[in-house]
């Protein structure tokens, strides 16, 4: 049973692989929408301040993943996968590192199972 709250595909996992070689530590974040779209955004790690009201929802490749407070209210019952798409043309349309070497990282949702979200609740409480 998998009640990790973020996870990442394989292919994602590579793109992650990459950046890291290139620019060292990593953190996502995915903010509530506007400006910043609701994609998820990875930068270096000392090139974002993630606000205090951000929620760290756990690591993916070693790199911590925060969301926007309202949208973790949205996603509380929900396991995120971060996947990865070739994106033609995107260059610069994005802070987000990827987008230079023409990828875009997005996310996906699964509702967790009535077992798997106690199981959750409860791994979470012990915290």
């Amino acid at each position: 049973m998998d009640t990790r709250r973020v996870t990442v595909t394989p292919e994602a996992s590579e793109v992650i692989e990459m950046l890291k070689k290139e620019h060292g530590e990593l953190v996502f974040n995915q903010s509530g929408g506007c400006c910043d779209g609701t994609a998820p955004m990875c930068y270096e790690k000392g090139d974002f301040y993630v606000p205090s009201r951000n929620v760290k929802m756990g690591e993916i490749c070693g790199c911590e993943f925060f969301i926007d407070h309202e949208q973790f209210e949205y996603f509380r019952h929900s396991q995120i996968i971060v996947d990865v798409k070739k994106e033609q043309g995107a260059f610069g349309n994005s802070f987000s590192i990827e987008i230079d070497h023409g990828y875009q990282f997005l996310t996906r949702s699964r509702i967790f199972t009535d077992e798997e979200y106690l199981a959750l609740k409860e791994e979470e409480e012990k915290k």
